[in-house]
């Protein structure tokens, strides 16, 4: 669908409030800001359809790793009775054609402009507008800004020297091709194994002639134990959705349903300690996994029994035991980078057609025509993959030339890591919302579960604000340093910074080393929004309207 131009009262189109992205969070946002406050809403979508993430990892197996009664919204009871996912796991067409039945069920296209990217967000502190501008020219003007723009959605290509001149084809697992690849009877390589790489590599292996993989990390990976639904038990879990959900919001995670583990694993004798795994490893899933002991993720000697018995399955699953020490992650706690979940990944290198390459002891020096080159070793394919993963957390927000009261830049202000307050605002940015941004438990817990959590406190503070005849709100630079302190303490508390991951950004050149995430937990995290709204908002300044808001509100209508 090709852009329309901004309609409104001024040369931008103007609106109430205006979300970039449509991806859940900015879906959700949309029916809360428009069907509950009653507000004149603009979504700008870079892409020509809803899904975020879901829309443009089109990759070969990409798959969710939260189990599909979770993963779903909660704000409607219909739509969650009535939806029957097909496997525990939802694969991205699955979850692809749920969230455009979500945009058609509640006739969200109708406030969506597609195909439009925004380049620039300034906020204009004399009229109390944000203008945002396009890469095709058009601007949109609001006192409402919310940035649903995703944690995992800027793909990052490696500056390998000689890409330009690659013969073949290539692809980023983010950027993947809407009418898929054939890699039959090709030399492929896959670069990377994080989530995207374990995912795809299985199934490109099935196609092509010859795969050589290139390992820099090992990570841990677990079954994912994936399989056709259970419907007896989706009908159990659907009778007890409502109290499911409430429950979600008192566990780390957001996800419900698991026992919380009562002992260390120093505390139970080896034998049995072990058989605890197998039955985790036989249930599949990361969240059981981890949920095994009290202190999986604070003490290293625990940590450890863990890390040892995935390497010894996969010591176990793959027959050449060089191969296998390669693939046995031994740089980093298991639980402090994201785990992966896998259907036949390790069984996938005892194929006869596949190679794993070690890129840290023999690094890529750049792409050649035909192929690549290492430091060991000259390779010739016919295609590469590129499974390197996203500029995470900052990369999305930091791509737009956002600019606060005065002219303070974003970027600027997160040139040492990003600093914010709750993961929700800046201080400097008047009205500007990010929904799970850093110092949330975002990208730590159930996703959708975060985003409807994040956009409910937004609602939240809306009409307080229209209450109080309230025109602007941002935290205080006193309150956005405490909290950006208390994430960092939190993570210092457990064994999360011992691991060079997205989550620190390290994975890209030059990025600062900070841990982004809030690792308190969503139960924890859930609690301190909620105390912070009951108060009346301390931390955060409100300017008060030079004229009192018409009354009353719009009626709301549907989900409140």
């Amino acid at each position: 669908m090709p852009p329309s131009k901004g309609t409104g009262d001024s040369p931008a189109g103007s609106y109430d409030a205006i979300v970039v992205g449509a991806g859940v969070a900015g879906l959700y946002a949309l029916r809360r800001l428009r069907d509950t406050l009653g507000l004149k809403v603009k979504v700008l979508e870079a892409g020509d359809g809803v899904g975020g993430t879901w829309y443009w990892n089109r990759y070969p197996g990409c798959r969710c790793d939260v189990e599909s009664l979770e993963y779903s919204f909660s704000f409607d009871d219909a739509l969650q009775q009535e939806w029957s996912w097909p496997e525990r796991y939802g694969n991205q067409p699955e979850i692809l054609d749920y969230v455009n039945h979500v945009a058609d069920r509640f006739d969200l296209r109708r406030d969506i402009q597609f195909n439009t990217r925004v380049t620039a967000a300034r906020y204009d502190r004399a009229g109390g507008r944000w203008r945002l501008d396009t890469a095709g020219g058009e601007s949109f003007s609001a006192p409402i800004c919310i940035m649903a723009t995703g944690n995992l959605s800027v793909p990052r290509v490696p500056e390998f020297k000689g890409l330009e001149s690659f013969q073949g084809r290539w692809y980023h697992t983010g950027m993947w091709p809407q009418g898929g690849v054939d890699f039959t009877g090709l030399r492929v390589a896959v670069i990377g194994t994080g989530s995207s790489g374990v995912q795809s590599i299985p199934i490109i292996a099935r196609q092509a002639k010859q795969l050589t993989v290139f390992q820099r990390t090992a990570n841990f990976i677990l079954p994912a134990q994936n399989g056709p639904m259970d419907r007896a038990r989706e009908t159990r879990h659907k009778a007890e959705y409502t109290e499911r959900r409430r429950a979600a919001y008192d566990t780390p995670f957001g996800i419900a349903g698991y026992p919380p583990p009562t002992r260390s694993a120093l505390d139970v004798p080896a034998a049995e300690r072990n058989a605890i795994y197998e039955r985790k490893w036989a249930e599949g899933g990361s969240i059981s996994f981890l949920y095994s002991f009290t202190d999986l993720l604070t003490n290293q000697a625990a940590n450890d029994t863990a890390s040892e018995f995935v390497r010894d399955k996969i010591r176990a699953i793959v027959k050449d035991p060089a191969t296998a020490e390669l693939l046995c992650p031994n740089d980093h706690p298991i639980g402090t980078k994201r785990l992966v979940l896998d259907t036949g990944y390790f069984e996938t290198y005892n194929r006869a057609n596949v190679t794993l390459v070690n890129a840290r002891t023999a690094p890529i020096q750049e792409i050649t025509p035909t192929g690549l080159r290492t430091t060991e070793a000259e390779y010739a394919f016919d295609a590469i993959v590129f499974a390197t993963g996203f500029d995470a957390m900052t990369g999305a927000l930091k791509e737009i030339d956002l600019r606060g009261a005065d002219g303070l830049t974003l970027a600027e202000e997160w040139r040492d890591g990003p600093h914010t307050m709750l993961g929700i605002m800046c201080a400097g940015f008047p009205n500007l919302f990010m929904i799970t941004g850093p110092g949330s438990p975002g990208v730590k817990s159930q996703m959708i579960l975060s985003c409807e959590q994040h956009v409910d406190w937004i609602v939240g503070c809306l009409r307080h604000m229209r209450a109080h005849d309230i025109a602007t709100v941002e935290p205080t630079r006193a309150a956005q340093e405490a909290w950006t302190r208390h994430v960092g303490d939190i993570a210092q508390m457990t064994l999360y910074p011992k691991a060079n991951s997205w989550y620190m950004g390290a994975n890209i050149p030059g990025k600062p080393r900070v841990f982004m995430p809030y690792v308190g937990g969503v139960d924890r995290y859930k609690r301190n929004c909620d105390e912070i709204a009951a108060a009346g908002y301390p931390g955060f300044v409100m300017t008060p309207r030079a004229e009192p808001m018409p009354r009353p509100l719009v009626a709301a209508a549907g989900n409140d």
